[in-house]
This record gives structure tokens, C-alpha cells and sequence, in this order.
């Protein structure tokens, strides 16, 4: 495996982690055996006594409680439940394969031995009304979940949802709609005790995802498989996306990697705004010039005073984040920062 074969400058033997995650992908489809055997060679490529937070990604469907013992022993710590929906309805346009009662007696079980899990759900789903959304919602936090994270649905070039909608089976949600189902989200989430830290996510106290935070900090981090994306010493790579293509590179001793980037300073200095921007708490003025030697003023100047008079930005002394009505725009905000 790519795991096997990867002993860099940058990856010594056994490194210590800080957190780990497994997913990208449905990890909990493999027989309860294989993931084992994943679990084992995770344990023998990592030092794994210190980590923070491992979570592995899980689809309620054929997620059995073998699996979850599996998972359990091998020390995870965290569940992101592809739930989406608990309509049944809504889950056949999504092409989901699981029901409401998977899904509850899932958690249920989750919590005698995993119990912090979060919640994936989708919003802006053709024929999903404002009142269905609420209904989703209230359910999802009855749960009790440590997290939500909550998804407008994207139609992506080449998916099976992208050609539905090509067809004219589907048809998108209008963005009224969509903007009225997220400010729902905020309120009802807020309510319910879950502070928002970024975009798409919200967590009970101390509940706030590691792991992605090591993303949207622009810290380092690393990956294996297909389609993986890594960024370390200041470079970004990412492997191949295609399967078959990864594993023949893989077998014959060559590097998966797909696509390589150095980033510039004034590369990494904006990435660093994009991400930071999805926090809550904003991009910070003098973490951002320990990092990239820019002043903040002086590096994005114009793109602040538009933002600032748009309303969209907010800063106070220390940082400069997205005000409430800019977190709806957010993709808008942060084009004018690159």
C-alpha cells in the first residue's frame, strides 16, 4: 500500500499524531475483517498513543455493530455519520440507502462506545420544502450529537446528480430557498446549544473537528490514497484521482502524486485569508503576519474597505471575519481576496 511504501524526509518512521482521519470515501462498506486489518496496519504505520482525535467517516447503511466494535478497539474516537436526511423521500433523490431507523438505533449504539459523533446533513435537495428542513433539523439535534455539519446540495460535473439534473429529473433548488434553510440552521443550531466556528459547522463546547480546523488554519497535513491531497513545506500535491491508475503506480514503485505546487508567499498569504475567512473567529492580524511576513491591511487593503462597506466583513482590533449576512455569500466575499 501507499502507506507501506512511504518513508520520506518528511514522514519518518511511526510519526506521532495529532489527529487522523479516514474517510474521503465509505470506509465502514469494508467486511468488519478488512477493516480490521486497515485499523492494524493504521496502528503500525503511526504512533497512535497520543492522537487527539481520530475519526473515521461512516455511511448508516451496512455499518454493523461488528464494525463498531472493530472501530472501538482500535481507538477511534470520533464518527462523521453521512446522514443527510431521515426523510424517506428525500434520501431516495439523494440515493442514500439507509432509513430513519438505521440511523437512530445507529446512534444509539454509537454512544455506548463512540459517543462522540456528528451529523452530516444536506439542505437545498429537489423537493425539500423550508418545513421539511425544520422537521430534519429538530430530529438531527434530538439525536444529541456532539456536531453538525450542514451542506448545500452542489451538482457537480460528471456525478450521477450532475446528469439527473441535466436530464431535467432534478431541478435545483432556488437560492432564496436555500438562503432561507441555512439561516434556519443557524438559529435553530444556536438555540440548541451548537456554536458555530465555521461555514458549514457547528459543535457542542469542546466538540469543534481537529482535524478540519488543521485545514481551514492552514496548518500541514498529510495523506494517502487516490485523489488524496496533502500540503507540507509549503507545497501542495495531490495524487491520482483514479484508482486504478494510484494502485498500477503504486505496484510498480512510482510516486501516486498527480500534481505538484510550491506555493508563494502571496500564494499561501491569500490561501491563508480564503480559509481563514470560513472560521468564525476570522483571519487573526498578527498570526497572519508570523506566517506570511504581510501586513493584513496592507496585503488585502482593497478588497477589506469594499467588504467593510458592503457589510459582507467585520473586524475589531485583532481579527477580520465575515459578518452574519456575508457567511451567505461567503464564495462572492472571498473572490475578491484572490
Amino acid at each position: 500500500t501507499e502507506m507501506q511504501t512511504t518513508r520520506t524526509e518528511s514522514i519518518s518512521s511511526r510519526p506521532k499524531l495529532k489527529t487522523l482521519f479516514v474517510g474521503g470515501g465509505t470506509p465502514t462498506h469494508l467486511p468488519a475483517k478488512q477493516l480490521q486489518q486497515l485499523m492494524s496496519l493504521l496502528h503500525k504505520t503511526f504512533n497512535l498513543e497520543d492522537v487527539e482525535e481520530f475519526c473515521v467517516e461512516a455511511n448508516p447503511a451496512l455499518f454493523e455493530e461488528d464494525k463498531i466494535n472493530v472501530l472501538a478497539e482500535a481507538g477511534v474516537n470520533r464518527i462523521s455519520l453521512g446522514v443527510q436526511s431521515f426523510d424517506a423521500k428525500i434520501l431516495q433523490t439523494l440515493e442514500r440507502d439507509h432509513s430513519r431507523e438505521i440511523i437512530h438505533s445507529l446512534v444509539e449504539k454509537l454512544r455506548q462506545q463512540i459517543p462522540n459523533v456528528s451529523l452530516d446533513l444536506i439542505f437545498g435537495v429537489p423537493g425539500q420544502s423550508l418545513a421539511l428542513w425544520e422537521e430534519t433539523l429538530r430530529e438531527a439535534i434530538n439525536l444529541h450529537p456532539k456536531h453538525l455539519s450542514t451542506y448545500g446540495l452542489t451538482f457537480e460535473k460528471g456525478t450521477s446528480f450532475w446528469k439527473r439534473k441535466e436530464k431535467g429529473e432534478l431541478t435545483a433548488a432556488p437560492e432564496e430557498l436555500e438562503r432561507e434553510m441555512y439561516a434556519l440552521a443557524m438559529q435553530m443550531l444556536a438555540e440548541a446549544g451548537f456554536g458555530q466556528y465555521e461555514i458549514s459547522n457547528f459543535a457542542q463546547a469542546d466538540f469543534e473537528s481537529t482535524h478540519n480546523l488543521i485545514y481551514w488554519q492552514g496548518e500541514e497535513y498529510f495523506a494517502f490514497g487516490p485523489g488524496a491531497a496533502r500540503y507540507l513545506n509549503g507545497c501542495r500535491e495531490m495524487n491520482h484521482r483514479s484508482t486504478l491508475t494510484w494502485l498500477k503506480r503504486i505496484q510498480s514503485g512510482k510516486s501516486p502524486v498527480a500534481e505538484s505546487e510550491h506555493l508563494t508567499q502571496e500564494e499561501r498569504a491569500k490561501e491563508l485569508i480564503v480559509f481563514g475567512l470560513r472560521l468564525n473567529k476570522g483571519v487573526h492580524r498578527a498570526e497572519f503576519k508570523t506566517k506570511t511576513g504581510f501586513d493584513l491591511e496592507t496585503f488585502a487593503g482593497d478588497a477589506i474597505k469594499k467588504h467593510l462597506e458592503t457589510g459582507l466583513i467585520e473586524e475589531n482590533n485583532l481579527s477580520l471575519s465575515l459578518s452574519e449576512k456575508g457567511r451567505f455569500l461567503a464564495d462572492m466575499v472571498v473572490v475578491d481576496f484572490l
